[in-house]
């Protein structure tokens, strides 16, 4: 069916028609993803972060207006303490009646021009006085990406500053029952989606439809957006990174896309897939580079278990052919939760990774393969969803290889 009449048929769209919510408990969530940002603070002796990253105020508060423009032009912050009241900032349409609501500052140049170092020490005035309001011992603070006049002005006060993001990236890591369950969710949308997609694909129909449809399949079910507009065919899927286009498919096109979805919730689907589009079938080279994608997701997946660090993963993870190597993805390993989160992991062939950890049970990680060799015309990219548990993997992605390409 083609795109258009499958958006004017919207009856599909609504993946709460055709299968019920998971049981998420709400309450729960916000608690423990608030727990898990005090933890971090109490470890890291600090009293406070100021948040303005639209994720991080997501996982703090549910705060979800304007995300986008967020973003780019940061105008609503949040004090998030240790302990004491939680305060946010130059906020729109807040509905959680616990949070203080209080004038903002300037953080970027569109609100505060060539007076930004004027609204830094405003600012700082504010955070000073917020932290003799709870009783602030330590005097530290963590801030998210900010202007270098923030970071001066509060150190003029005797405030030390450390960096934020080592609090909010680490308090996501592990995911929480409920997280899970939301998570689930948003695959299932996206995964509904690809569907979609798969269903429009035929010879004159554009990149550009069919990423389409995945979009208005998020947007329909409540979910933000996509990082990217990752869908790409023929000879556009080599090498990759190229984002969709009008370029109307051919029949013996490949075309592969790869989710990048902030879904329901907030949370991320990163899917890839790549589909032949008929009719006839597959050359032999196609079905050669899909085996080799194939070949490196399933056997790094059956690597990770908790406890294995990141260098001995890398060690022991697939190795593509040589001849792959200079268009290869930029990871074959990364984690999710309301975005793509810390870790990461390099192909080996690349040095050693430039840190070391190790996997933990509750970490949900992307296995990734991007097989194209220059000059030629096709690339092939493949991505699965994994849950790490106690024993090794759950896979979280769902949505089948297409056997067209399988050997």
């Amino acid at each position: 069916m083609h795109p258009d009449q499958l958006v004017m048929d919207a009856g599909w769209s609504n993946l709460v028609e055709a299968r019920g919510l998971p049981e998420i408990n709400t309450a729960r969530l916000h608690s423990y993803r608030q727990g898990r940002l005090r933890d971090q603070l109490n470890e890291r002796q600090l009293d406070m972060v100021l948040i303005h990253n639209p994720v991080s105020l997501r996982y703090a508060y549910d705060y979800r207006s304007y995300q986008l423009f967020q973003s780019r032009t940061p105008t609503t912050y949040a004090f998030f303490p240790a302990d004491g009241p939680h305060v946010i900032h130059a906020a729109y349409g807040v509905a959680d009646p616990s949070l203080l609501v209080r004038e903002g500052r300037a953080l970027c140049y569109f609100d505060g021009g060539e007076l930004m170092a004027d609204a830094s020490e405003l600012l700082a005035n504010d955070v000073a006085t917020y932290l003799d309001e709870i009783g602030a011992t330590h005097r530290r603070v963590g801030l998210e990406y900010i202007n270098p006049s923030v970071t001066q002005a509060l150190e003029r006060r005797g405030i030390e500053v450390v960096d934020g993001m080592n609090v909010t990236e680490r308090a996501r890591l592990i995911k929480s029952d409920d997280e899970i369950a939301c998570m689930r969710w948003a695959i299932a949308v996206a995964e509904l989606g690809i569907a979609k997609v798969a269903e429009a694909m035929a010879p004159g129909v554009t990149e550009t439809q069919l990423w389409a449809l995945l979009n208005y399949t998020n947007l329909a079910n409540d979910g933000d957006w996509h990082d990217g507009r990752m869908l790409c065919s023929g000879p556009r899927t080599n090498p990759w990174l190229q984002e969709a286009s009008m370029r109307p498919i051919e029949a013996g096109d490949l075309v592969a896309f790869d989710t990048d979805m902030v879904g329901p919730f907030g949370y991320f689907a990163d899917i890839s897939r790549t589909l032949i589009c008929g009719p006839g079938t597959p050359t032999a080279r196609q079905r050669e580079l899909y085996s080799h994608a194939v070949a490196e997701v399933e056997h790094n997946m059956a690597l990770v278990r908790p406890g294995l660090s990141f260098l001995d993963f890398q060690a022991a993870a697939y190795e593509q052919l040589e001849e792959f190597h200079e268009q290869a993805y930029p990871c074959t390993v990364h984690a999710v939760g309301m975005c793509d989160e810390y870790p990461r992991i390099d192909p080996v062939f690349q040095g050693p990774n430039r840190y070391d950890d190790t996997f933990e049970a509750g970490m949900v990680l992307c296995i990734e393969s991007y097989v194209g060799a220059v000059g030629e015309r096709d690339g092939v990219k493949l991505e699965q969803q994994v849950l790490v548990t106690n024993d090794g993997i759950e896979q979280l992605s769902t949505y089948p290889y297409d056997e067209r390409l399988m050997d």
